[in-house]
């Protein structure tokens, strides 16, 4: 045999020079809850490692991640729902503990990267992304809150914003939002193709924020968010997020949609992002609870698979784990 691919496995060192996909910390974002309270720490039990944090304890978390190597941050506020309304008010409120923390975070750490998360549903009493008028969701008026929202977290001082709600337009909507406020380098990672997964039940035991059922509309986000079966139409929403002004393009979840992901990448020049969901990491850490896997192993290959499908950056609760791993 003239050709033995055999003799590019045989040491560390040879497998190391023809590697072909490289994962590092610098690749990976961190989420993490907010709530209010001082020096709170609130377990996840259905996403064991993370927690509901106070902004202190934020702090503290964010510090040992920079440390490590972790750079970005993704931020999710857990509302209480007395401060929920049909209309989200509270996400554009000066008050609101979500903004104030990311302004004391970046006050704190400069370097860092904070990503945010727009969307009505953490603080809307409805639970859904979008505004619920006589039964339906209405994408237009939405738009105008989405808009609210983007311009209070760049004042803020969040980096990059990420547009979670699916609904038509809201890309332009917020760019548009930003500019005219004078925030041309705030950047939008757009959730391009989220789709309508069961995989997300544990970060919405985090958040609290299941939606509810209201005239038409059932008790989940089916006629807004992509249909599992659906591939082609990621295209669609890419093009779409792309000419609106979106600076990344996200496919969630990630472990069932490298395909998507592999798309995008090789349809847009843009950065493309996935986020390994809570519901994917749940399923690892219990079968390595059981003994069935080995944490240390299947945890770096898992992320491995996304960042070989196309990802040039993966959120995922497993970004601290991942950089003690291999620091």
């Amino acid at each position: 045999m003239l050709r033995r691919p055999r003799r590019n496995r045989r040491s560390e060192a040879i497998r190391n020079l023809n590697r072909e996909t490289h994962l590092s910390p610098g690749h990976l974002v961190q989420p993490l809850f907010l709530m209010e309270g001082d020096e709170a720490k609130v377990a996840i039990p259905s996403l064991p490692g993370s927690y509901r944090l106070s902004l202190e304890s934020t702090l503290r978390e964010i510090e040992t991640c920079l440390e490590l190597g972790v750079h970005s941050f993704i931020l999710f506020p857990a509302v209480p729902d007395e401060r929920k309304d049909k209309e989200a008010t509270y996400s554009y409120n000066p008050d609101n503990f979500y903004l104030k923390a990311a302004t004391a975070i970046k006050e704190r750490f400069p370097e860092c990267c904070l990503i945010s998360d727009v969307a009505m549903d953490p603080y809307s009493s409805d639970g859904h992304d979008g505004l619920v008028l006589d039964g339906k969701i209405a994408n237009d008026e939405t738009l105008l809150i989405l808009s609210k929202m983007a311009v209070a977290q760049a004042h803020a001082g969040f980096d990059i914003l990420g547009p979670s709600d699916m609904m038509d337009g809201r890309v332009q909507a917020i760019r548009e939002g930003l500019d005219r406020e004078g925030y041309t380098d705030t950047g939008i990672m757009s959730y391009t193709a989220k789709y309508a997964s069961a995989f997300y039940g544990p970060f919405r035991d985090a958040l609290e924020s299941a939606p509810k059922a209201s005239g038409d509309i059932p008790a989940d986000k089916k006629t807004y968010q992509m249909d599992p079966a659906n591939k082609q139409e990621a295209l669609i929403e890419g093009e779409l997020d792309t000419m609106e002004g979106a600076d990344f393009l996200m496919v969630k979840p990630a472990l069932n949609y490298l395909d998507v992901i592999h798309l995008l990448k090789h349809s847009f020049d843009l950065p493309i992002a996935a986020y390994h969901v809570s519901g994917e990491c749940a399923m690892l850490l219990a079968a390595c609870r059981n003994g069935w896997l080995e944490y240390e192993k299947a945890m770096p290959e898992t992320l491995l698979s996304i960042r070989r499908a196309g990802a040039d950056v993966i959120i995922t609760y497993f970004a601290k784990d991942y950089a003690k791993l291999t620091g």
